[in-house]
């Protein structure tokens, strides 16, 4: 699904593919339309414009786009003749704009930098769990590469909830919510199979799994309708 909003370095965005897809226009006509008005366009901030590679039939091509703000966006779009299409999409572009202003104001605030830090704790005693008991534990029944188990165990994470690495600093109060609770579920399982002597590959499976029934009772929005850039 293509995001209409990102959020990049505490801003919002975006940019003349996504609007000349939505309201209907070739992207040549709108990338025309800002490059004639640019010193308008200038007057909201710098206008950025970006090379992209894609694939096609005929092998690998590059695509220019302009990157827009809010404020040139909304200018943009004044510069449209009106239609059904277009006046649908100019709604729900608002939406999405206010919708990303809203999490980058949830993210300034006291809850989220609080539920952060907390998280940030939990995965360190998860982290001291694998240390000190399934790593031992793996060595123990023969694994050679016992040590990369700390990265498998954040790999699990991200695959569950499909976040990209580095994303964590760039996710919803819910997500953060959602990565404690799955890193103390991982944490008390690996726990509990290691008292029992379960063998480490079947613990990764048993954490998988569980992982996977709490993501969908979490009811948290698919994760490419977010639109964040980590």
């Amino acid at each position: 699904m293509e995001n209409l909003v990102v959020v990049k370095n505490e801003d919002v965005f975006t940019d003349s593919l996504v609007i000349a897809n939505g309201t209907n226009n070739s992207h040549k006509s709108i990338k025309n339309l800002v490059s004639k008005y640019e010193n308008e366009f200038s007057k909201f901030g710098r206008v950025v414009f970006r090379k992209e590679p894609f694939a096609t039939a005929g092998g690998e091509q590059e695509i220019t786009y302009y990157e827009l703000n809010e404020q040139q966006a909304t200018f943009l779009m004044t510069l449209l003749r009106n239609s059904e299409e277009v006046v649908r999409f100019k709604l729900k572009l608002t939406k999405e704009f206010f919708r990303m202003r809203q999490f980058i104001m949830e993210k300034q605030s006291a809850e989220w930098q609080r539920a952060r830090l907390t998280g940030k704790q939990t995965r360190r005693e998860e982290t001291d769990v694998i240390l000190t008991k399934l790593i031992p534990l793996a060595e123990l029944q023969g694994s050679k590469n016992a040590g990369k188990l700390y990265r498998t165990y954040s790999k699990l994470i991200n695959l569950v909830l499909n976040i990209a690495s580095g994303q964590r600093d760039n996710l919803p109060l819910s997500y953060i919510d959602a990565i404690k609770f799955l890193e103390r579920a991982i944490e008390n399982i690996i726990s509990l199979e290691v008292d029992k002597g379960t063998e480490y590959h079947q613990i990764y499976q048993i954490c998988k799994a569980k992982c996977q029934i709490i993501r969908e009772l979490s009811f948290l929005p698919p994760i490419e309708k977010i639109g964040l850039l980590p």
